[in-house]
């Protein structure tokens, strides 16, 4: 079937080209023609012996221009293949078979050429396959605290039941009603700073004092969990945009609670040293594996499926944007017993 296709598109392209050549040497043959007519009729040329002597290059410009377009149209055919497999190659992954890969030749212009689209393609193959799974995990996560909620008030709805178990059905649908106000935010930030790529509304603040209303601002999950909150820096100012920098910290502070066991400790440090402010929130937890190291900060990604339910895989990816929209860098390093993200920004 992929034969199929290329050869027409092919031929057509090699008539073209022979075609050009053609009417180049056609145009070549009447101007050589046209001048040895002129010096014929002029009496340029001598006598008849001169003619005769001119006649083997008339007789090689005519055999030329045939010999030349069959030539031409047997060299187009080696550069073209690349070419075209390189353009089939394109429309396939426009048509969203990122599974397509190609192979231009031995030469290394080729190697390179074919490597850099395999390579692409294969981006696009993992994108596509992230963005497939997060779309049924999300589905998933909208769907169950919306049955529970429904399911709930239903049961509220007939009435009759004791004073206690009503006040549980209400605790529940209040916590699947933030779960989904929490995912639901979650995708609005993502394409919002998804489709930004100049920072605004940049001021200069105390970020240590937007670092503790931050875990404040978390107190019921870290209480929760019994988490000692270990807040080690004093007072530092950063200049960027407040509000994109506070999702930042909760973002952060909401994923080591989320991985720390129960009574553990999650730890926040602030440092300033050549010009630039460091930021670390720490907990102690398991190792994160090599491989999940890779893909931490891509979309959608969830290294640990046992806590799938608790987020939806975007809160790193929109902490990375963040973070280099201020001209910055988040890494993360992990030992069997803590795990840290140490945000790095300009000093102010």
């Amino acid at each position: 079937m992929k034969q199929k296709k290329e050869r027409p598109r092919l031929r057509r392209l090699i008539f073209t080209l022979s075609l050009v050549v053609f009417v180049i040497q056609l145009i070549n043959f009447l101007i050589f023609g046209g001048v040895l007519i002129f010096l014929a009729e002029s009496g340029r040329l001598g006598e008849v012996n001169s003619f005769n002597r001119a006649l083997p290059l008339l007789f090689a410009a005519v055999t030329s221009l045939p010999v030349g377009t069959l030539l031409a149209m047997v060299m187009v055919r080696i550069p073209l293949r690349g070419v075209n497999a390189l353009v089939h190659g394109m429309e396939r992954l426009a048509d969203g078979h990122f599974d397509e890969r190609i192979s231009l030749g031995s030469g290394p212009q080729e190697r390179r050429i074919a490597d850099s689209f395999n390579t692409l393609a294969g981006e696009l193959q993992n994108t596509e396959m992230l963005r497939s799974d997060f779309i049924n995990n999300f589905s998933h996560e909208f769907k169950t605290p919306i049955v529970s909620i429904s399911g709930f008030a239903k049961i509220l709805e007939h009435g009759g039941l004791p004073p206690e178990e009503e006040r549980e059905y209400l605790h529940i649908i209040a916590s699947e009603s933030a779960r989904l106000a929490s995912m639901a935010t979650n995708v609005l930030n993502l394409t919002k700073v998804e489709n930004q790529n100049i920072l605004t509304n940049v001021t200069e603040f105390n970020v240590s004092e937007q670092l503790r209303k931050c875990i404040l601002l978390l107190e019921k999950r870290w209480t929760a969990k019994n988490l000692d909150i270990v807040a080690d820096f004093g007072e530092h100012k950063v200049r960027g945009n407040e509000e994109l920098l506070k999702q930042v910290w909760v973002n952060l502070l909401d994923n080591a609670v989320k991985f720390s066991p129960e009574g553990g400790a999650l730890t926040t440090s602030i440092r300033e040293s050549d010009g630039q402010l460091r930021v670390e929130i720490a907990n102690e937890g398991p190792q994160i594996a090599p491989e999940a190291m890779k893909h931490i900060f891509e979309k959608f990604y969830q290294g640990d499926t046992s806590h799938a339910s608790e987020g939806t895989g975007i809160g790193l990816s929109i902490v990375k944007k963040i973070v280099s929209l201020h001209k910055g860098e988040v890494t993360v390093s992990s030992t069997p017993s803590r795990t840290a993200f140490t945000v790095t920004l300009p000093g102010a």
